[in-house]
């Protein structure tokens, strides 16, 4: 059973910092892409982050500079440091594990992350 279990998400204020871990299980996490992604409420869910089994990233442009992804195989473990944080970055965050051939897509049940003063 493939598990993608988020954490990390709470209350902070405009330009503080947080950092989200998903903890995945039940694959072969080193060969899959992995990513963050938030959906606001009344929005669409949208790409926040991602990590090639590589070690390429790719950010949304609203979030280059201030957010980091990184992943650490030997514990199954992927990361979105978030700095800088602004009200707009106000979403439940999920995380996403992908693979392309065969197509695996697998999410997590998402963490909520509130800027506000």
């Amino acid at each position: 059973q493939v598990q993608l279990v988020e954490s990390g998400g709470g209350l902070v204020q405009p330009g503080g910092s947080l950092r989200l871990s998903c903890a995945a299980s039940g694959i072969i996490f080193s060969i899959y892409a992995m990513g963050w992604y938030r959906q606001a409420p009344g929005k669409q869910r949208e790409l926040v982050a991602t990590i090639t089994s590589g070690g390429y990233t790719n950010y949304a442009d609203s979030v280059k500079g201030r957010f980091t992804i990184s992943r650490d195989d030997a514990k199954n473990t992927v990361l979105l440091q978030m700095n800088s944080l602004r009200p707009e970055d106000t979403a439940v965050y999920f995380c996403n594990a992908r693979k392309v051939v065969p197509l695996y897509d697998y999410w997590g049940q998402g963490t909520q992350v509130t800027v506000s003063s």
